[in-house]
């Protein structure tokens, strides 16, 4: 009983939150005689963020790191990012992001990118891996201009095929805007609960395949779709292409985390996004 006492809800929810991983990354570029660089850097707890040379010469490359080797309950982490005076900018993370098991809380995730006018953004992270259990909040709300250029592919995968995992349960909220000189084009809130192997098992969900991704292209039009659907013959899974608002959107739905690998480079070349982060195809 004394034990019990001495190991009571308020001080475990202190050591609990001790124990949870914070971070910050803020950081703008822009444009010089010498191409795009780094104007402003602001790190904070496990995320870190590196400009290794770049693989284009006119794109300054950014690799998000963190530090904690992972993501669980608890943890938070934001990022904040501006493209300006008509800088290009591509980023990447150095590994897919892991979510494990939280016991309630969520792990917490905001992106919040501007890209000034005349300036470029490839957003392209690895996978964001979620664990059976994992719980998962994540906002990214990107400011464009009209002449601003954006290519944005996230791709999350349910568990690790190749190791034999299942994403039995767990919560998934996926949050996503987009504005154009303040007008919202863009709006889509994604979100599993509960059972998440039953919910993906549904035809009108992913008919069981456990990998998923978005491709969003600024501006996009309907060559842009006609690019995508010209590859599909090499597609592993299956890719949906359609463009309105100025927008070019694809979907993706994929048996494994590779296969998903597969047709994102497929569909990024069709759209001639230029060579991609190293770290892809490393």
């Amino acid at each position: 009983m004394a034990d019990s006492m001495l190991w009571s809800a308020p001080l475990h929810n202190e050591v609990f939150a001790r124990n949870r991983a914070v971070g910050r990354i803020a950081f703008s570029v822009a444009a010089t005689p010498n191409g795009s660089r780094r104007s402003r850097v602001h790190e904070a707890g496990s995320l870190r963020v590196r400009f290794p040379n770049s693989v284009r010469q006119d794109t300054l490359e950014a690799v998000i790191v963190n530090t904690a080797g992972g993501m669980t309950g608890g943890d938070v982490f934001d990022i904040e990012i501006d493209v300006e005076s008509r800088a290009s900018l591509m980023v990447t993370t150095a590994a897919a992001e892991k979510i494990y098991r939280s016991l309630g809380a969520e792990t917490e995730i905001s992106a919040k990118l501007t890209v000034s006018p005349g300036c470029s953004l490839a957003w392209l992270p690895q996978e964001t891996i979620m664990f059976d259990q994992a719980r998962l909040r994540r906002s990214i709300d990107i400011y464009l201009a009209q002449t601003s250029h954006l290519l944005l592919a996230e791709p999350v995968v349910f568990g690790r095929s190749a190791m034999g995992e299942t994403v039995m349960y767990g919560h998934f909220a996926d949050r996503w805007r987009v504005r154009v000189d303040g007008r919202l084009i863009f709006a889509e809130t994604t979100r599993l609960d509960g059972e998440i192997a039953q919910l993906l098992a549904q035809s009108a969900v992913t008919k069981g395949d456990v990998a998923v991704a978005s491709i969003i292209k600024y501006p996009g039009g309907d060559d842009d779709v006609a690019a995508i659907r010209s590859v599909r013959d090499n597609f592993s899974g299956e890719v949906g292409a359609s463009a309105w608002n100025g927008l070019a959107i694809a979907r993706f739905v994929a048996p494994d985390g590779a296969a998903l690998r597969r047709d994102l480079v497929a569909v990024l070349t069709a759209l001639r996004a230029g060579p991609l982060p190293r770290l892809w195809v490393n």
